[in-house]
């Protein structure tokens, strides 16, 4: 993929917003349980209509994940998945005629390991659509922003709610594809509820970007899904689905993938 024409994202929110929908953003970790387990997954999701997912490189020391991921994380690399891995599962995902939008989490460590150029090249080749390096400050960014675009490839930064609202405005203005919103402070699991005022922020925040908003961290069932929705263009849910696959993964994976696609199906319901 060369140019941004063609990327699956920003066409996936462009028909979104012209039809007045929301996104449903899955979270995977790669290679969690293996690697096959995670082409499955996304099979099934796109068949019960999730448009975008995120796809995470486990690393050694994840940033702001809370217990659930980063287990899942350590098990995926003490099975030996490697970037190479996640690569080719991708590229086979689409060979396979699979066409959701696909945004990779990944550890700037991984990236200036494999090289900034190369290793978002090679994400691009693999058919994903953005990149989003959470541990890559805003004023070190630049480059990889013009690297990504280079690629054919959205670049995807993350806003804090400890981020003061003029930074909120300077980031979004830098992302490309969705704005990623963490809604609240710390590390990311399954709660009840979300924060007021994250809902507060994120409806301010849209006025000053047409940049989609998307909102991660904390978001486990149907009704913060409909919650977080009514302000931002898309709900982001990782530990949730970690915690499904993790319960099933002692199942045939096709059926493992069908139990946690059903719990995705929930999930999408209320924004249908």
């Amino acid at each position: 993929m060369s140019t941004m024409e063609n990327n699956r994202l920003l066409r996936t929110f462009a028909e979104l917003k012209a039809s007045g929908a929301k996104a449903l953003m899955p979270f995977l970790t790669a290679g969690y349980p293996n690697i096959d387990a995670t082409g499955a997954l996304l099979k099934d999701f796109e068949a019960r209509g999730v448009r975008i997912c995120e796809v995470g490189f486990p690393f050694s020391d994840p940033i702001a994940d809370g217990p659930t991921i980063q287990a899942s994380y350590t098990k995926a690399l003490g099975a030996g998945v490697t970037v190479g891995d996640i690569l080719d599962m991708a590229a086979a995902y689409r060979a396979g005629g699979g066409e959701m939008a696909l945004a990779a989490m990944v550890s700037y460590s991984i990236v200036f390991r494999q090289g900034t150029e190369a290793f978002l090249d090679k994400l691009a080749a693999a058919g994903f659509d953005a990149c989003i390096i959470p541990d890559l400050p805003l004023d070190e960014a630049a480059a990889a922003e013009s690297l990504a675009a280079a690629a054919g490839l959205c670049n995807v930064m993350l806003i804090a709610p400890t981020t003061p609202p003029e930074r909120r405005v300077e980031i979004a203005k830098r992302c490309r594809g969705f704005t990623y919103f963490v809604s609240v402070t710390g590390i990311t699991g399954e709660r009840v509820s979300l924060p007021p005022e994250t809902i507060a922020a994120v409806a301010e925040l849209r006025k000053h970007t047409d940049t989609p908003v998307c909102v991660g961290f904390g978001i486990s069932n149907a009704e913060t899904v409909k919650t977080v929705c009514e302000v931002a263009d898309g709900a982001i849910v990782g530990s949730a689905i970690i915690h499904r696959i993790t319960d099933a993964m002692d199942l045939p994976t096709d059926q493992m993938a069908a139990k946690v696609g059903d719990f995705v199906s929930e999930l999408l319901e209320p924004i249908l």
